[in-house]
């Protein structure tokens, strides 16, 4: 740890703050909503993954030369994991969220992605045998009675007049391939925060590169397309760049590490309050009653299972 009068100390204190990192990582990823819907009709899925992921790679590379040759002994051995670290919980998730989007309703997958904190636990569950008190069950229950608040434009009604189909079932799957990156974060390697991003950026690099291939346009799409982007196709890449892509992975394997994955996954329920918060100050639609209220059920619900999670530990 560095001195307390040290440049890096005030650094050194927030990530040593699970709440406030895990906030920021959410509210990031939140952006990230606002970031896709700015992207339509300026650049595909598949060409966003990859120059989102390589743009990272690049940023990053020039700072980690020194830590990667630190951490050569661990990463040749365990590169491996690196790369299933990028390919499940970067590449994977999003992949099938933005192809699930050409089949379902907007509704639906905000709705589904709170599916993330159920599989958590009961991977967890089922692996470990990790128990889950009764009052952090009900803080679960309540933070996903706010979600659906939000997902439903506050008529819990309309959720039992949604239709599952085939997006609905690859958001679902989406949301266990980020849960069990969630829980495989317990094995990752010690090594330097750097190493860490550029070894599962690269992994998330070649997922991408096969989904584009797979079921995109191709890479040649690809080099066709990135010459003809406007301003505000680089603008979305620039953002998902720097923060969804490397500030809130940093801060989300920080928020693991600190309180586990249980806990850390029940923050991923505040993405669709603050993406529908963005939605509002920066495209400009209403802020309706019941936004509020899901704001509160989201926070209590929260508080309720770390609560319930800090009295038994």
């Amino acid at each position: 740890m560095p001195a307390p009068n040290s440049a890096a100390a005030p650094r050194a204190g927030i990530m040593d703050r699970p709440y406030l990192i895990l906030v920021l990582t959410t509210l990031f990823w939140g952006g990230n909503v606002i970031a896709g819907k700015l992207a339509v009709g300026h650049i595909d899925a598949y060409t966003l993954m990859v120059l989102r992921w390589a743009g990272a790679l690049l940023l990053l590379l020039p700072f980690a030369t020194r830590q990667l040759r630190a951490d050569w002994p661990v990463l040749r051995t365990r590169w491996w994991l690196y790369l299933v670290y990028g390919a499940l919980g970067y590449a994977t998730f999003n992949v099938l969220v933005y192809v699930a989007a050409h089949f379902t309703s907007g509704v639906n997958t905000a709705l589904e992605q709170v599916a993330v904190n159920i599989f958590v636990l009961a991977i967890n569950f089922v692996l470990f045998r990790q128990r889950v008190a009764a009052l952090q069950m009900l803080g679960v229950a309540v933070t996903i009675v706010g979600v659906a608040l939000i997902a439903t434009h506050g008529d819990l009604s309309r959720i039992l007049r949604l239709d599952l189909n085939l997006g609905d079932l690859l958001v679902l799957i989406a949301c266990f391939a980020y849960a069990a990156y969630s829980v495989i974060l317990r094995w990752k390697p010690k090594t330097g925060w750097l190493s860490f991003l550029i070894m599962t950026i690269s992994g998330a690099i070649i997922a991408s590169l096969v989904y584009m291939q797979a079921f995109g346009a191709g890479f040649g799409h690809f080099l066709a397309t990135v010459p003809t982007l406007d301003a505000t196709a680089w603008g979305v890449v620039a953002y998902t760049i720097l923060f969804p892509s490397i500030l809130s992975q940093v801060l989300y394997v920080r928020g693991v590490e600190l309180i586990g994955s249980n806990r850390a996954s029940l923050f991923i329920n505040l993405i669709p309050l603050f993406g529908t918060l963005g939605s509002v100050l920066l495209l400009g639609e209403r802020f309706e009653l019941f936004h509020l209220s899901a704001a509160i059920l989201i926070a209590i619900g929260i508080i309720l299972a770390e609560w319930s999670a800090r009295r038994v530990r």
